[in-house]
């Protein structure tokens, strides 16, 4: 049996970035840490969670109330940390702008782990152009090794300079692995909590001298940056000059190791000196970068210079060495040295049993649909349900509802309701159900809850009953949150039940006053059957209708040559009885198999 990684004083470790930041802050002894979870940066936490019982960690309601509460920790003198992905950073931007201004007793480090090639988000954004926007320092490493290192020099960095760090990693980074050299953790006392008014209460008359603090602190911290190793030049070709950073200087080593580089660690503030003392060495100037061209305009603007970049290479997807190459060297090719496979195409679905199910089938079935939200239910837009015609951002299904109605009036909408899970209405759907209370709006919201937050793979939240660890915590009572915020009418339904729940829908729909439907079964990923039951299909009594196939089950395929549904048992699920009610002929039963 493997040591816990907290029992490891030195020696390599194969971690991911993830894993490798979280070493960093416990290495570095960071006190406390608050977060949502969001892919790719979940994994930060989680390992904190099973790895490292030195930090008290948390998931917060959403990344706007993890920051603060680092916030208040960092106040007392503590060593904290907030991670998130990107879009959360927005969630965060109005503590995560102040406390720029307000600056760090004990050290802050907030992650953003950006998405390019949006693998698992709606929409690509470079999180260095907020940082920058907010006037903190950004940290970008290229590797794990990095991540782990500059995790731990953004404490002395934040409380040195007094300022919040953003530790600014993308996907790449986060999921790959490399050897890591751990170190012990480092025992820092919690400063405790002095009164400073003065420091802590962004009044205008306090705020217009914070910001003058800022201004210097930039202008100290870029001085400090031309010496620092986060940032180094490696001379090679000086025919051409490549500034980079973050996973793209792996790349850019990998495609043209004979090059110049100039390899940026800290992206904001930048060292304008160390920058303008690599041009002058160099014949041209290359810009290699994944997400926004942040380096490429600020340096152009600066010095004039007529590099190339975001010309060449993409602002759009994720990077890769076969994408910078073709920047770089004019679209040179490497002999293939595999034959290439063609795969079928395999279309996200909903995952047999899924809670899900059986709420879209019945929308679809009915020709109504959904304003839709941030979680695996948006997978409700895929064929064969057609059920979801809207996303923006987490918790907005319910402001959509409220404005299409708005602007239509109830008569004119389409039969639609809002669909959103029961941890992004934590997130940030309440606030949408208490403005439609408030103003009068009468459709109808499904809060689809199935007992955990499975769209970032099964972390907790405030309605299952557990805390980040596994252990036991309070329950958010839905029921009561929903009629504390004025709506009369709720109902609690079993997804899995059809007739009911196409009644729930039928009824709520001719309903002219707002409402609630609470669909609740757990997600399967949690759901631990001690028998399993799988569907079995009788030829002698199918049609041949295909109604069981239209529910959009990967478990059930169609034979085309015998004309009849297959079950395929290993991916069929306990307890979900969808199939065999929607069966005309039972023709489809569950019949005992076995014991786990």
């Amino acid at each position: 049996m493997r040591k816990k990684l907290n029992e490891v004083d030195s020696g390599k470790l194969f971690l991911s970035g993830n894993e490798a930041i979280a070493r960093g802050a416990w290495e570095k002894g960071v006190h406390f840490a608050s977060s949502y979870p969001g892919t790719p940066s979940t994994e930060i936490m989680e390992t904190i969670g099973e790895e490292y019982p030195e930090i008290d960690a948390q998931w917060a309601p959403n990344e706007k109330v993890g920051v603060e509460v680092i916030a208040g920790a960092s106040f007392a003198g503590a060593r904290v940390l907030s991670t998130m992905k990107h879009v959360g950073l927005n969630v965060a931007a109005d503590p995560f702008f102040t406390l720029s201004y307000i600056g760090a007793t004990g050290g802050i480090v907030i992650v953003s782990a950006d998405d390019p090639g949006m693998h698992s988000s709606q929409n690509e954004q470079d999180n260095r152009l907020l940082g920058r926007a907010a006037k903190v320092v950004i940290l970008e490493p290229s590797d794990s090794q990095e991540a782990k290192d500059f995790t731990a020099l953004g404490y002395d960095i934040s409380e040195e300079f007094d300022t919040p760090v953003l530790l600014r990693i993308t996907t790449r980074i986060c999921h790959s692995k490399s050897l890591v050299e751990a170190g012990p953790r480092m025992e820092v006392p919690v400063k405790g909590y002095t009164k400073d008014i003065a420091k802590r209460v962004p009044i205008p008359a306090n705020a217009r001298k914070m910001h003058s603090r800022v201004e210097a602190r930039l202008k100290a911290i870029e001085e400090w940056g031309y010496s620092s190793p986060l940032n180094r030049i490696e001379m090679g070709d000086k025919s051409i000059g490549i500034i980079t950073s973050g996973i793209s200087y792996q790349y850019v080593k990998e495609v043209y190791p004979e090059a110049s580089v100039l390899k940026l660690g800290l992206t904001n503030p930048l060292p304008w000196k160390l920058i303008g003392e690599f041009i002058d060495q160099v014949d041209s100037v290359m810009f290699v970068e994944e997400g926004e061209p942040y380096l490429e305009e600020r340096i152009r603007s600066r010095f004039l210079v007529d590099g190339t970049g975001s010309e060449l290479i993409s602002v759009e997807g994720e990077l890769n060495p076969e994408l910078v190459r073709a920047g770089i060297k004019n679209g040179e090719e490497l002999p293939l040295t595999f034959t290439g496979v063609e795969l079928p195409g395999r279309p996200p679905a909903l995952c047999p049993g899924c809670p899900h199910r059986g709420a879209f089938h019945i929308l679809s079935k009915m020709k109504a649909s959904s304003t839709g939200d941030i979680g695996c239910y948006t997978l409700g837009l895929m064929p064969p349900y057609n059920a979801l015609e809207t996303v923006v951002c987490m918790g907005a299904s319910i402001g959509v509802l409220s404005g299409i109605e708005k602007a239509v009036g109830r008569s004119d909408m389409p039969k639609l309701v809002s669909a959103i899970g029961e941890s992004t209405f934590v997130h940030s759907g309440i606030t949408g159900l208490i403005d439609m209370v408030y103003n009068g709006s009468t459709g109808t919201v499904m809060i689809m809850d199935n007992s955990l937050t499975a769209m970032t793979g099964g972390q907790e939240n405030p309605t299952t009953g557990k805390n980040l660890r596994g252990e036991p915590a309070p329950v958010l009572d839905l029921e009561k949150m929903v009629l504390a915020c004025g709506v009369k009418y709720v109902r609690v339904v079993d997804p899995h039940d059809l007739p009911e729940m196409r009644r729930a829908f039928e009824e709520e729909f001719a309903r002219e006053e707002l409402s609630v439907i609470i669909t609740r079964r757990p997600c399967i990923m949690q759901y631990k059957p001690k028998r399993i039951t799988v569907a079995v299909h009788h030829p002698d009594k199918c049609v041949h209708c295909k109604l069981c196939v239209k529910l959009g089950c990967p478990a059930i395929s169609w034979d085309a040559e015998k004309r009849i549904p297959v079950i395929n048992e290993t991916l069929c699920w306990p307890n979900c009885n969808l199939c065999v009610q929607v069966c005309p002929k039972d023709a489809l039963s569950k019949d005992l198999e076995g014991v786990v």
